[in-house]
């Protein structure tokens, strides 16, 4: 493929990671887990949105939690595989 048609993935430190649970859930204190620990060494930002205060979020993901999304994406759900969410950030 051309250089010119490539598209150069972000930097780990200009993603963002958001956390989708909500409070009591043992595979969210899980996820949080992996997800600071990935996000603290690639310096990309973490965030934490509860399905208990947004309707909109509760319809969409109240089966999954916890859900991971990079960049608003859905990425994971269930569980955070640390590998797979650090090559994610890395583009």
């Amino acid at each position: 493929m051309s250089p010119l048609l490539r598209r150069k993935s972000p930097e780990p430190a200009d993603r963002t990671v958001t956390l989708v649970g909500k409070p009591g859930c043992h595979l969210c204190d899980e996820a949080r887990e992996v997800i600071v620990r990935v996000t603290a060494e690639l310096g990309a930002t973490f965030e934490e949105k509860d399905i208990t205060r947004d309707e909109e979020l509760y319809r969409r993901y109240w089966e999954q939690i916890p859900v991971t999304l990079i960049d608003g994406r859905q990425h994971d759900f269930w569980r955070v595989d640390e590998n797979r969410l650090r090559k994610a950030l890395a583009g």
